[in-house]
C-alpha cells in the first residue's frame, strides 16, 4: 500500500443512503483475479445504460468530478455482502477518502486494509460538506477536513491511522516482527 498523504480534491457528492456493495461493484464483474481493474465497474448499474452508454444524470459521469479523490455519501455506506471488491473498485477508480455518517462494519475494515480512509461525520457536518462546491483538504495526520471558512475534526483509531500513514497492510505489519517470528520458530525446532 502507498502511505497516505494529505488529499486535496473536490468531493464527489453521492447523496444516497444504504449503498450496498452490489451497487458499488455488481456481482457480474467479480471475475477478475487481481485487485486492479474494478474501477471501470464502479457503480456500473447507476453509471451506464443496459447498452453500456454513460447516463448523463449520474454524478460520476459529470466531468467536474472526473479526478475527484474524495467520495461524500450517506448513511450505511458499503452495506450488503462482505465483498472486498467494493473497496478495490473505489480505490481503482481513484477514491482514497470516503466520508459518510456511517459505514457497514466489514466494508469499513476493508477500506483500511486497502489504503482508503473512511471518515465518519455526523449528519450536520455531512450536509455542510454537500453544500461545499470547492476543493477540500483531508489531512490524516492532523485528523482534519479543511473547507473554505471551516476546519472539521474527525476521529480515527491510532492503529488504523498509523497503518494508513505508513502504508502498512496486514502482511507488512507482520513482517515488522520477522526477527521475533524467526526466533520463535528456531526455539520450537526439536532435534
Amino acid at each position: 500500500m502507498e502511505p497516505f498523504k494529505t488529499i486535496k480534491s473536490i468531493a464527489t457528492p453521492l447523496d444516497k443512503v444504504n449503498v450496498d456493495t452490489d451497487q458499488i461493484v455488481p456481482k457480474q464483474f467479480l471475475k477478475l483475479v487481481q485487485k486492479t481493474g474494478f474501477g471501470q465497474y464502479l457503480f456500473y448499474d447507476w453509471r451506464f445504460t443496459t447498452g453500456g452508454l454513460p447516463k448523463e444524470d449520474f454524478i460520476l459521469n459529470n466531468p467536474k468530478y472526473r479526478d475527484s479523490k474524495i467520495l461524500l455519501t450517506g448513511e450505511n455506506f458499503g452495506c450488503g455482502s462482505s465483498r472486498e471488491h467494493a473497496a478495490w473498485a473505489l480505490l481503482d477508480y481513484g477514491f482514497v477518502v470516503v466520508i459518510a455518517p456511517s459505514f457497514a462494519d466489514i466494508f469499513y475494515n476493508n477500506c483500511f486494509k486497502n489504503g482508503i480512509l473512511p471518515i465518519k461525520l455526523d449528519n450536520k457536518k455531512i450536509e455542510s460538506l454537500f453544500k461545499t462546491n470547492s476543493e477540500i483538504e483531508v489531512n490524516l495526520e492532523n485528523q482534519t477536513i479543511i473547507v473554505p471558512n471551516e476546519t472539521i475534526s474527525f476521529d480515527i483509531e491510532g492503529h488504523r491511522k498509523k497503518t494508513l500513514l505508513e502504508g502498512l497492510d496486514d502482511i507488512s505489519i507482520t513482517l515488522q516482527y520477522e526477527d521475533k517470528i524467526l526466533q520463535y520458530e528456531k526455539s520450537r525446532i526439536v532435534s
